[in-house]
């Protein structure tokens, strides 16, 4: 086999590889909750502010409430309905109007915030710590029964003010406000009546009843607590925070870090997220915790404790996103709003210097051509383009190397079994007509950080979910629905769903055309000579087929654009240099050979 043939073989070898064999090495893992865990209260490490966890029947935390009975007040935007319950002042009830899902006609808009009381219950609340002379029953807090002051739905432009007064003369205040996207905004104040200073401090949560059902559970996508503590952006899984130790200032499993200013602190899904975001100036404590008695996994923005003179207010804002990962939203959030590397609450992953200005460019072809599949073609012509000069080099000197075939075949024969002199004459060879072997490689091997940049913008970004390209691709980021196992719909009967062993077996269109494209790739060069070498060289196409069969539409329609293009560059530049590859020729005497071995 010739220096080409095995700089193929090998690159694209390695492409899939290092896939295989992150599956064997990530398997998914199940949850875990241990149904012995002891019973703890909330507790408030601040500075002046009650941080004990008391002993005996004190220590059973209040049951909280259920929305059933509790009173609501909507939330009606453009891009969100839901309501809050007035008890605990709880953003828990929230859907986004423009995702859907499934494709089905009629599926349900997206949940995103659900009440406690129902299954994986989730949601944000913004409460007040004791400090000083106050207890827990003077400030509220998780479960506090708040009243409507002003008011009926929140609306773009229309905030909702909650109040609660204690028995000492203090009254607080929850506003709340909401953008024309995915960003509410909190403003907790408190009015000290009395005749004596008070200490607290407010804080905000976001509340997870257990690990969502929902996980994918795969090593390209991080889903769990996400923190940006300003000097770094820190992920992890909801394992993680299950395996903390007990912190007995929190009561639960715990990890507190202190954050100077730019700074905020949530979880993030497959395509959702939501997340705390005190003022950019504005120090605070980011604590992530988990409950092992009830199974909740908390993030939590704790402001410093202040002291409020008679007479004074003091008053804080928090953001609350909740929302959908949209590259421009989460930008215009980022840059407009100043949020502090806002955008990378998008996992771009390792080869995050290739996946920004991937998608950058993928979603502006897409704003202008309307259609993400004809940019993922655009975009494959782009990327062609920018390494076209390396790939020029390349068949140029794949192309010499077709025209020394004569004189390494005379020099094979000179050598007979002497593979050290087959070697320094090659050598000489290549040295003397300037030809260098390596250089077939290198356009595959760049390849891969593209291959793995694409895939995962096409598998993270909520910009490719239910894109649609044509005809029966209806969404790009999951695989082709079509199957060979009924004739591409043509008979009557069901194909084996996504998550079968099975659907491997279930070859689209996509897949089909993919290995097509990879065998015409081959079919510019003759087979090689050794009989095992050309039977691995053949059905490695065939392999590719069923490999990436499974893969996102989108993905697989790149590489089918990228061997598409590949094939036409390197037919013209080989004959451009005297070399007329025998495509026809080279496909005909593969079924000859099939034939002749037949018989």
């Amino acid at each position: 086999m010739d220096d080409q043939n095995k700089n193929l073989i090998l690159a694209t070898a390695l492409s899939f590889l290092v896939i295989l064999v992150w599956f064997v090495l990530f398997p998914p893992e199940e949850p875990v909750t241990d149904p012995n865990a002891t019973v703890t209260t909330e507790a408030s490490p601040v500075p002046g502010v009650t941080a004990v966890v008391p002993d005996g029947p004190a220590a059973t935390p209040a049951p909280e409430a259920t929305a059933a009975e509790t009173p609501r007040i909507a939330i009606d935007t453009p891009r969100l309905s839901g309501s809050i319950s007035l008890q605990g002042g709880r953003i828990d009830a929230l859907a986004l109007k423009d995702y859907r899902d499934t494709l089905a006609a009629g599926s349900p808009n997206v949940t995103l915030l659900t009440p406690v009381g129902q299954p994986q219950a989730y949601y944000a609340l913004f409460a007040w710590a004791p400090g000083g002379d106050l207890g827990f029953e003077d400030v509220p807090g998780a479960d506090t029964l708040w009243q409507l002051e002003s008011g009926d739905t929140l609306t773009v432009g229309k905030p909702v003010t909650l109040v609660w007064t204690n028995d000492n003369g203090q009254t607080f205040r929850s506003k709340i406000e909401v953008d024309d996207d995915f960003m509410f905004s909190v403003t907790q104040s408190v009015e000290n009546a009395s005749g004596d200073t008070t200490r607290l401090a407010a804080y905000s949560q976001i509340r997870r009843h257990g690990e969502p059902d929902d996980l994918k559970k795969f090593f390209i996508i991080h889903e769990g607590p996400i923190r940006q503590s300003g000097k770094e952006l820190k992920e992890q899984d909801y394992k993680d925070l299950r395996g903390l130790g007990t912190d007995p200032r929190w009561g639960a499993n715990a990890e507190v870090v202190e954050v100077e200013s730019n700074g905020w602190i949530g979880f993030t899904d497959h395509y959702w997220m939501t997340t705390l975001i005190p003022d950019q100036s504005q120090p605070f404590t980011s604590v992530l915790k988990y409950d092992q008695s009830r199974d909740t996994y908390t993030t939590e923005a704790r402001l410093p404790a202040v002291d409020v003179a008679p007479g004074q207010l003091a008053s804080f804002t928090t953001r609350f996103f909740a929302g959908a990962k949209e590259w421009a939203t989460i930008r215009s959030y980022q840059n407009e709003a100043g949020i502090y590397n806002f955008i990378d609450a998008i996992d771009w992953g390792w080869f995050f210097f290739l996946t920004k200005p991937i998608f950058a460019v993928l979603h502006w072809l897409n704003s202008v051509i309307g259609n993400m599949g004809w940019s993922i073609i655009v975009l494959t012509l782009i990327i062609k383009a920018m390494v076209f000069p390396l790939a020029y080099k390349s068949y140029v000197s794949m192309a010499r190397m077709k025209e020394l075939q004569p004189e390494m075949e005379a020099l094979k024969e000179r050598a007979g079994d002497d593979r050290q002199k087959m070697q320094q004459g090659m050598m000489e060879l290549y040295k003397k007509n300037k030809v260098n072997p390596a250089s077939g490689c290198l356009p595959i091997l760049l390849q891969i950080p593209i291959f793995f940049s694409l895939y995962k913008v096409i598998f993270v970004t909520i910009e490719l979910r239910h894109a649609p390209w044509l005809g029966w691709i209806r969404d790009l980021s999951a695989p082709d629905p079509s199957s060979i196992l009924n004739l591409f719909g043509l008979l009557p009967w069901a194909t084996p769903d996504q998550g079968s062993l099975f659907f491997i077996l279930s070859l689209g269109v996509l897949p089909i055309l993919l290995g097509i494209s990879m065998w015409m790739q081959q079919k510019l060069n003759p087979a090689p000579t050794d009989a095992t070498q050309a039977m691995i060289f053949a059905w490695m196409p065939w392999v590719f087929m069923f490999m990436l069969g499974s893969f996102a539409s989108g993905l697989v329609l790149y590489w089918i654009a990228n061997n598409t293009i590949t094939f036409i560059q390197q037919y013209v530049i080989m004959r451009s240099h005297g070399h007329k590859p025998d495509v026809f020729g080279n496909i005909i005497s593969t079924f000859k050979r099939k034939g002749s071995a037949e018989k």
